[in-house]
């Protein structure tokens, strides 16, 4: 027991000087450059409403490539081109996998999608499946026509136009109308009910381009149950779900039915 009393204090000497040597070995290891950060939001508060110009003004400041912490997440900032062929072409496996965020697991069914999935056998089946049966030339070239008639139609609702037009608002049909025809056989923008689903699909992008305090500063979580941010996750969801089933029925039944109106 006498040799046990002066081993003890020698392993635990020796565990605490590794430990010590591999908080020195990270802490050296070479980051970004960053801008100074606060205590728990690291860096939100210098990202306001236009990021896309506060980013710009930081990267002139601090380089090319630059690390941000949103809150507990650090985010690598590339606005160069060479880098950008770097990460996108060189170190292209290191950098594909994407952030999950809320609105991703809620929406996109736990990130199984071809966006937002993370590298590995599921995503390279998703993305053959995509290429496959609807990017390959092949595919492309049958939905020519879809696209030809949809643009057609687009520029004769521009001509027949008296006043002011909404660009915006004719863009966002003429590209909903070309991908349901093509994914579902048939568009859905004249009927009330298909009128419904566009404003939820213009929910659902805008949920997925919103920002929750909870993915940046977990512990603050609980505010989206307070800002509706977690109410409007779960109507956008359901009305998602209520649509999808309703063309998987559609599609089985083999019938299309009058003017969409059986759909939802």
């Amino acid at each position: 027991m006498e040799e046990f009393k002066y081993l003890i204090p020698l392993i635990l000497t020796s565990i605490l000087s590794l430990i010590f040597l591999l908080c020195s070995i990270v802490k050296r290891k070479k980051l970004p450059p960053s801008p100074l950060k606060l205590p728990i939001i690291g860096n939100l508060h210098q990202v306001g409403s236009l990021p896309h110009r506060d980013l710009h003004s930081l990267a002139r400041k601090h380089g090319p490539l630059m690390l941000l912490h949103l809150g507990s997440a650090p985010a690598l900032i590339v606005s160069s081109a060479d880098s950008a062929c770097e990460i996108m072409r060189t170190h292209d496996l290191v950098f594909a996998s994407r952030p999950v965020y809320k609105a991703f697991q809620k929406l996109l069914y736990g990130c199984k999608d071809v966006a937002s999935a993370p590298y590995g056998d599921h995503w390279r089946r998703m993305k053959s499946i995509l290429v496959l049966q609807l990017l390959s030339n092949k595919r492309v070239q049958t939905f020519r026509s879809i696209r030809e008639e949809e643009t057609a139609i687009f520029l004769k609702k521009i001509q027949e136009s008296a006043g002011p037009v909404n660009l915006s608002e004719i863009f966002k049909k003429l590209n909903n109308d070309g991908v349901c025809r093509a994914a579902f056989g048939r568009k859905y923008s004249e009927t009330e009910n298909g009128k419904k689903f566009l404003l939820l699909l213009s929910d659902l992008m805008e949920l997925l381009g919103s920002i929750d305090v909870g993915d940046f500063i977990p512990w603050l979580a609980w505010i989206g149950r307070l800002n509706g941010f977690d109410r409007k996750l779960d109507r956008v969801a359901k009305g998602m779900d209520q649509v999808l089933e309703s063309v998987f029925q559609e599609r089985s039944n083999g019938a299309h039915g009058k003017d969409g109106d059986n759909c939802w």
